[in-house]
Formats: C-alpha cells, structure tokens, sequence
C-alpha cells in the first residue's frame, strides 16, 4: 500500500508539474506576480496531495522570523518538498538554480517566466558575480532570493561545502540571510520513490547578518545553525 501511494503521489506531481508550467506560460502577459501566484497555487496543491496520498504533514516553525523586507533564504536541500513548500511559506521569491533545468521542455519555459537565477556550475567565480548582479536586480524588485547553498539534494546526515554566492549576494545587497533546515529527507529518500508517512518540521530560523563579517565566515554561521538544527529535528523524529 505505502507503494501504491507512493505512486500515486509521483503521478500526480509529474502531471501537477506539467499543468502548472505550461498555466504560467500562458499568463506570460499578465506579469510576474500573477505567474507566481500559479507557481504558489502548485505548491499548496503539492502539499495537499503529499498530506492526503502519502501521509505527510507538515508543520512550519519560525515565521515570526521572516523579515518585512525581501531577503536571501539559504535552504537545506534534501527532497522536492522544500522546492514546493517555499513557495507557499515564505513571499513572492525566484531561485538560483543550474541553467540546465531552464532546458527542460514546458518544465523549463515555465520556470524560465519566473525570474530564475539560472547558472552554470562550472563557472565559479563568474557564477557568484552573476548571483550578486541578478539577485540585487529582483531584491529591488521585491522579490526574494532562495538559494541551495550545497548546490544539489544532500542526504540526512550528510553536508557539503556551502557555496558562497548567497552570503555575497546579501552582504553586497544588504539584506538579512534566512536560514532554513527541515527533517523532510527523513520520509522522502533522495534516491527512492518511497515517502513515508510522518511530520515534517520546516523550521525558520533568526535572520543572519551578513555584513558584520566577510562571505565566507557568514557561511559558517549560517551551516552551523542549519545543521545543528538538521541533527536536533531529525533525532526529534526517531525518538518520536
């Protein structure tokens, strides 16, 4: 049954994914906003789906954190829940993210209509000038910025060297870091189609100043905190 539901659960995203992208294509010429409320619509119906099919509840902790103004979240990434779930969580918002996905049939147009900071990995230093030049253009724009500081779907348990293109797009913008973590990889396996039933916890945490120290010992801050906060939630729901 957990299979089965699991299953389900897939479908339903792949074919919510294709109706969702090509909706925002089609509200190309009524604006960001309107196709951002499509792309936050999406979310919320993922959140449905995942609650009702597969069992996965959610809660959200730390929104008396969210800042008034727009701001860089750095976020823990480990399953497709928190690419959906920000979208409802947190305010209007666009990403950084590879320039490969922009590639990507219906899927790519659509998320190409929301703004994107779309990079290539490769080209370091190159790569970190266009965050901070692009990410200062949609903060002015009032828009947010999220950005996976590992760069890729990481394991519980497991961290990788934080890139440091969010902690210079704050500082130079000057604007807060908000810090995310999440125990969503405890129940949706990076790897496998299984999701098991459970609470997840999204949790927020206190703005981070970014111009009080250089980029890279702002990482520091911000890893120490996120995954501190992994290891406190994760072993929260073993023992649960």
């Amino acid at each position: 049954m957990l299979l089965i539901r699991s299953l389900l659960f897939q479908f339903f995203f792949f074919g919510s994914v294709a109706v969702a992208s090509l909706t925002v294509v089609l509200c190309w010429p009524l604006g960001h906003r309107m196709r951002f409320a499509v792309a936050r619509a999406w979310g919320a119906s993922m959140l449905a789906a995942g609650r009702w099919i597969c069992g996965l509840h959610y809660v959200v902790e730390g929104q008396e954190n969210i800042p008034r103004v727009p701001s860089v979240i750095l976020i823990k990434h480990s399953t497709v829940f928190e690419t959906y779930a920000q979208l409802v969580f947190f305010p209007i918002q666009t990403w950084v993210l590879k320039r490969e996905l922009k590639w990507i049939p219906i899927f790519g147009w659509g998320l190409a209509l929301m703004k994107p900071i779309a990079i290539n990995r490769g080209a370091g230093h190159s790569a970190v000038m266009q965050v901070i030049e692009q990410g200062r253009a949609r903060l002015a724009e009032g828009i947010w910025v999220t950005v996976f500081p590992e760069g890729t779907r990481v394991a519980p348990g497991k961290t990788k060297k934080y890139g440091v293109s969010g902690a210079a797009l704050a500082r130079e913008a000057g604007v807060k870091i908000v810090p995310v973590a999440h125990n969503a990889g405890d129940l949706w396996p990076r790897r496998g189609i299984i999701k098991k039933p459970g609470l997840i916890r999204f949790v927020i945490g206190p703005p981070i100043d970014a111009s009080a120290q250089a980029p890279r010992e702002t990482n520091l801050i911000v890893q120490g905190w996120i995954e501190s906060k992994m290891r406190e939630i994760s072993d929260g729901y073993a023992n649960g």
